[in-house]
């Protein structure tokens, strides 16, 4: 076996079969897959973010799915971590590790390196929210501009989660995040081989979102977020409660929006959701490209055979 791993990156929009894709790929290859997706990540949000089911992740694990509390934050630099020690212990067993998701930040961070800033000081997070409370928003993204004008012009002046974090990165090493995020990083040594789901009918795409957020609401989405809610401890501004579909059931729930309103409004977001993950995939070459609308399974085995038959 080569020293050099060697990891599957299965990547699409969102509602392009990537999950099932995965699934069935395992019963052909000795996979160990490993989830990318930022919103995944938190327990007790299954509803809203198309969770796969229990028993299915009974009888296929996911690493990285479950492993935060929704009031905890989580970084692509803590993904690249985590990301990069799961391909090690896979290699290690023998087995071929397959990452399955669409937070395409993820993806990017982990194949071309990220800067090593410090992780998030639950102190000082709480002491900006304080801040933020108080002050407003506007206010802190103004001192950001005296700090880090860099980062303040990239940043829009209402993100409020992009001002605090470069507020926290300075206060923590007195160094403007734009200056710590410009500095040289090295990728990890493996060896990629990109599966890219794409699309070629963009209104199938829109419906098959539509469709599945209504499924969603039929199965308890909006008992979902009242639990969380109920908690007492989460707020709209956290990242966990601004995933897709779960800020637009907070507003509704909190009577900012009418119940259409919201239906219309997560769906549109998802789309534009996936419109992102679509720009994203153009970055890549077109080796390895395959229509989510047409999944041919012999196709991609044949792609991966040969990928994986090549030295490393």
């Amino acid at each position: 076996m080569s020293s050099r791993p060697r990891a599957i990156l299965l990547m699409g929009p969102t509602a392009s079969g990537k999950t099932d894709l995965a699934i069935a790929l395992r019963g052909h290859y000795p996979l160990d897959l490993i989830s990318v997706d930022s919103a995944l990540i938190y327990r007790g949000m299954d509803i809203g973010t198309a969770k796969p089911e229990p028993e299915v992740l009974r009888q296929h694990p996911h690493a990285l799915i479950d492993i935060l509390d929704p009031a905890q934050s989580y970084s692509a630099w803590q993904f690249v971590q985590d990301a990069t020690r799961l391909i090690g212990e896979s290699h290690a067993r023998g087995r071929i590790p397959l990452l399955v998701g669409g937070t395409m930040l993820y993806f990017h961070s982990l194949q071309h390196g990220m800067n090593a800033l410090p992780e998030s000081d639950p102190a000082l997070r709480a002491e900006l929210e304080r801040q933020r409370r108080e002050q407003g928003i506007g206010a802190l993204h103004e001192a950001l501009s005296r700090i880090d004008p860099e980062s303040a012009a990239r940043i829009r002046p209402g993100d409020t989660q992009r001002i605090l974090r470069a507020l926290e990165v300075y206060r923590q090493t007195g160094q403007p995040l734009s200056l710590l995020q410009a500095a040289a990083t090295r990728p990890p040594a493996i060896d990629f081989i990109p599966l890219l789901l794409d699309v070629s009918d963009r209104a199938l795409l829109h419906r098959r979102i539509e469709q599945r957020f209504r499924v969603m609401l039929d199965q308890g989405f909006e008992e979902e977020v009242r639990r969380l809610r109920a908690r007492g401890d989460l707020h709209p501004e956290l990242p966990s409660m601004r995933c897709v579909g779960y800020r637009q059931m907070w507003a509704y729930l909190e009577g900012n929006l009418t119940r259409e309103q919201m239906v219309e409004r997560a769906v549109i977001a998802t789309r534009q959701l996936a419109k992102r993950q679509l720009t994203w995939l153009r970055k890549y070459p077109n080796q390895g490209r395959f229509d989510c609308m047409r999944l041919e399974t012999d196709a991609i085995r044949h792609y991966l055979d040969d990928r994986l038959a090549a030295p490393a």
